[in-house]
This record gives C-alpha cells, sequence and structure tokens, in this order.
C-alpha cells in the first residue's frame, strides 16, 4: 500500500544508483538478443541469468495478480502495451517489442523499459518509437525542483496527441526506492483523478509514457497479465528511474558515464 512520498538521501540515491547502473546492463544483455527468430522466452531467460549471476533479483517474477507473473522480464510485441509474459513467440522483422525489467540490488530497486524495432521497421512505427521516446526526454528536460507533475505531464501528452497518438491513461509511472511501487503515482497525461505533486530534492520516480498508434483503450488478455490496444494497433513505452536533485535530475538508470539519457 502506497503511503507518503519518500525521500531519499544523498547516500540512498547512490545505492539506487549502482542498481540502476546493473539494469542497464541487463538491457544491453536483452538488446543484444533482438531479432528475427529469438523467442521472447529466449531472451528472458538470458535476463534472469544475467540478474541472477550478478546477486540481484528479478523484480516482477511472482509478483501478485490473478494469477503470479510467472517471469523476470515483461517483453511485449506490437500491440501488446505491458506486461507480456514471455513464451514461445518468434520475433520478426518489422515487429515492434517493448522490454520491461526490474530489479532490486543490496535492497534497492530500478525499474526501466525500451521499445525496439525487429530488424527494419516501417516508417509508422519508427515514427511512434520516436515519438514515445521524445516524450519520455521532454520530461527529463522539464524535471527540476519546485516543477509541479501535471504541468510536465501535459507537455508530454500534448507532444503525443500533436503526433496523432493516443497516450494509454489506465496505466501509470510510480515512486520507487526501497519498493519496485511507491507513491507518488506519475501520469502521463494531466489528470485531476490522481493527485498532483510538486518535484522536491531526494524524489525518485519511474516515469514511463506508454504511447499508442490509434486509441488509448486497452484491454488485457485471457493470461490475465498481458495488456494490449483495444484496436490491434501497436504501442511503444519508454521508462527511466530518475532522481530529482538540488538543480536538476540524475537519471539512475542510463549509460554509465551519465553523459546519456538513453540506454538504447
Amino acid at each position: 500500500m502506497k503511503t507518503k512520498i519518500s525521500i531519499k538521501s544523498k547516500s540512498e540515491i547512490a545505492k539506487m544508483r549502482k542498481s540502476g547502473l546493473l539494469l542497464q546492463e541487463t538491457h544491453m544483455v536483452a538488446r543484444s538478443l533482438i531479432k528475427p527468430g529469438v523467442t521472447t522466452a529466449e531472451i528472458n531467460e538470458a535476463v534472469e541469468s544475467f540478474i541472477s549471476k550478478n546477486r540481484a533479483t528479478a523484480l516482477f517474477k511472482g509478483v501478485q495478480g490473478v494469477t503470479p507473473y510467472p517471469a523476470g522480464t515483461c517483453i511485449s510485441v506490437n500491440d501488446e502495451v505491458v506486461h507480456g509474459i514471455p513464451g514461445t513467440r518468434e520475433l520478426k522483422e518489422g515487429d515492434l517489442v517493448s522490454i520491461d525489467i526490474g530489479v532490486k540490488l543490496d535492497g534497492w530497486c530500478s525499474d526501466c523499459a525500451c521499445s525496439y524495432g525487429v530488424g527494419k521497421v516501417s516508417k509508422d512505427v519508427q515514427n511512434l518509437l520516436s515519438t514515445t521516446e521524445g516524450c519520455l526526454n521532454i520530461a527529463l528536460n522539464e524535471m527540476k525542483p519546485g516543477v509541479k507533475w501535471r504541468d510536465i505531464a501535459k507537455v508530454m501528452a500534448d507532444s503525443a496527441r500533436k503526433a496523432g497518438y493516443s497516450v494509454v491513461e489506465e496505466l501509470v509511472g510510480h515512486g520507487i526506492g526501497r519498493e519496485l511501487w511507491e507513491s507518488p503515482d506519475v501520469p502521463n497525461y494531466p489528470t485531476r483523478a490522481i493527485p498532483d505533486f510538486t518535484l522536491e530534492e531526494g524524489m525518485v520516480i519511474a516515469v514511463e509514457p506508454m504511447i499508442n498508434m490509434g486509441t488509448h483503450k486497452i484491454f488485457t488478455k485471457s493470461d490475465k497479465w498481458t495488456i494490449c490496444t483495444k484496436d490491434g494497433k501497436p504501442s511503444a513505452h519508454f521508462e527511466h528511474t530518475i532522481a530529482i536533485t538540488a538543480d536538476g535530475i540524475e537519471i539512475m538508470t542510463c549509460d554509465p558515464d551519465g553523459k546519456g539519457w538513453a540506454i538504447w
């Protein structure tokens, strides 16, 4: 159960950065396997093995739902928005695949997602990928102490809608720290249904725009986990774990030198 927003100390944020660096490396393992003919189960197996070898925990495995989530990785293909269960499905040329991974290292969590084109993709898919990554980058540019989250969410949503896409409304980002899901809820569009909050130094949140090519409406498949677009059109998903600093942000899940925002 979520409570008040947790403020992390500089030493705690440093520990979260170590978790984030391991997660960045884990994503590189997954990325190296993305090609036609590879199954989503093979990617998940490599991810789980890498996390285990580094004495960390794959956070998604065993998460309670209608049934426990069975894997350490969420791998969602094409019209699957999030929570795709790895299995025998082979990736095909032109697919859009989203990989979401969470790890806990030495008691601290990190969460990161990235969408990729498999081989050569259509112009429409590439535009969706670029727009969704751009929405995350917009948030990164706007985040600093004193800014209200709803203002950032509006700019993100406006960017997606200007490109002709829709923002998933039922799924949001979240606070993160000792637990994978902490306060606050972090929507990707402006809404009064979710309490607004003002960014302050020491907050750590996972920002994760999920943008659909068509309708924003979604549904859950019979496996009780995989969430898909209602019209069958593709969806993309990008996410970073981000700490608010005195003068801006530090991205917990970016590349090792900290200069690049993205892992992809």
